[in-house]
């Protein structure tokens, strides 16, 4: 004989319905949250498309201002591998956390007070206590008595340089370069200018790490392995 209870039409009626079950369920944190979310979709106009809408322009805005940032090449000075019209995604956390740029890194910084009211795009060349100069006997250009080959990267038929120059960059500064030696204005411009021609590390925005824009040119940009066997300031002045 089965001994199970059979429920009868009042347990029934007297359990709680899915919907019930749910509700109950929920905190009171979480009914507050789509209270709160349908008080503003009854507010905006649009409803639920303008609220996603809003949150998706917001995190927009936070990733443009913390994370990554659009910038579009303005000129020839980085050429080849970056055309007038390209836009690379700069890292904002590159050098966020400690580290610092190194040499070889595609760098957007602002230049108001000593390159222009604008901000520029360049390569690092020298970093703080780098001893660089222009040029060794092959026409060359050494960083702490290495000579560094920039054919990688260097416009085609362009020297490394036809100024001539002997810097150390001060602690805290960097010394840049544009990668079309010939079109570019850069640190080596600026040398009897107001900082020497040197970029503040604090005026760096960030790395360019990523060109996005025509995407048959999409790629990665990579620091070049040119500065690999460049020793640090230090050995290099004893070296």
């Amino acid at each position: 004989m089965d001994t199970e209870a059979q429920p009868t039409e009042r347990d029934r009626s007297s359990r709680p319905s899915d919907s019930e079950e749910t509700s109950d369920t929920e905190g009171p944190e979480e009914r507050s949250r789509f209270a709160l979310v349908s008080r503003i979709t009854e507010w905006l106009p649009g409803g639920r498309i303008s609220l996603t809408l809003l949150v998706f322009l917001t995190f927009l805005l936070v990733l443009n201002t913390f994370v990554l940032r659009p910038f579009e090449i303005p000129s020839g000075s980085m050429e080849s591998g970056l055309r007038i019209g390209d836009r690379v995604l700069v890292n904002k956390l590159a050098y966020r956390f400690g580290a610092e740029p190194q040499r070889g890194d595609v760098v957007v910084f602002d230049g108001t007070g000593y390159f222009g009211d604008a901000d520029y795009i360049k390569r690092v060349v020298g970093v703080g206590g780098d001893h660089v100069v222009c040029c060794d006997k092959e026409g060359r250009i050494q960083v702490n008595g290495r000579s560094v080959d920039e054919s990688t990267y260097l416009y085609p038929g362009d020297s490394p340089s036809t100024v001539r120059f002997d810097v150390v960059v001060p602690d805290g500064t960097l010394f840049v370069l544009g990668d079309h030696r010939s079109e570019s204005s850069d640190s080596r411009d600026r040398m009897g200018s107001p900082g020497g021609g040197m970029v503040p590390v604090d005026d760096v925005i960030g790395r360019a790490d990523w060109i996005v824009w025509p995407t048959a040119h999409w790629t990665r940009l990579h620091r070049p392995d040119a500065y690999a066997r460049v020793p640090a300031a230090e050995e290099g002045a004893h070296g």
